[in-house]
């Protein structure tokens, strides 16, 4: 069956490295599995999200509204699972995506106020990629949970030049653009921080695994 895990989350979450550590684990499985990354920057398909992270159209995401910037993004995935993926996809490879259409739904909704407006713009974007365009949906989506202080925090340590995403103002705002669309979409949330400190990536490992097994048992049969 055709299964697609989508792990998402704000700048700094560890989205690269729970998207690694569960592939490698449905592996160890037998289980064949494959690891995609969007955006896939060294791809043709994704010059304008690099124009638009680079702050080419605007320094401020907002210079750029959400249904433009999400097409950018939409365009590299669709580009890519019709050209590269779609073949394994099919043929019944897991597909996790260390972020997807989900990001879309974190950061360009976050450039929306009103709730018939998010509301309308989630609509629109599942009908734009999963319908319009034919991208496959998320059999289900992992959702890291990291306090945006915490996410300034690791970005900050990476010590590499940010895009235009990674500031307080957006983050604050896409941190609760993830809480609503996480409730519209049936995201599964993962906690990856207590009472201030950052849980091991072990033990978060260890629950996206229960968790992918428990809503996708057909995969370990």
């Amino acid at each position: 069956m055709p299964t697609l895990i989508a792990i998402d989350g704000l700048d700094g979450s560890g989205k690269g490295t729970q998207s690694k550590l569960l592939y490698e684990a449905l592996c160890a499985k037998g289980i064949p599995a494959r690891l995609i990354s969007f955006p896939v920057y060294d791809s043709p398909s994704c010059e304008l999200v690099k124009l638009y992270l680079s702050g080419t159209f605007g320094t401020d995401p907002d210079s750029v509204n959400c249904f433009a910037a999400s097409s950018f993004y939409a365009m590299d995935r669709f580009a890519t699972y019709a050209a590269d993926w779609k073949r394994d996809y099919e043929a019944g490879t897991v597909i996790i995506a260390d972020r997807y259409t989900t990001a879309n739904a974190i950061h360009q909704l976050s450039k929306l106020n009103g709730e018939a407006e998010k509301a309308e713009f989630l609509q629109w974007l599942s009908d734009f990629e999963y319908g319009k365009l034919g991208i496959p949906a998320p059999s289900m989506t992992l959702f890291l949970e990291v306090p945006v202080e915490m996410s300034l925090k690791l970005i900050e340590e990476r010590g590499r030049e940010g895009d235009i995403h990674e500031n307080r103002d957006h983050l604050l705002r896409a941190f609760d653009a993830a809480q609503y669309a996480a409730k519209a979409w049936g995201w599964d949330k993962i906690v990856c921080a207590e009472n201030g400190v950052l849980r091991t990536r072990e033990e978060i490992a260890s629950e996206i695994l229960h968790l992918v097994e428990e809503r996708i048992p057909e995969l370990c049969r």
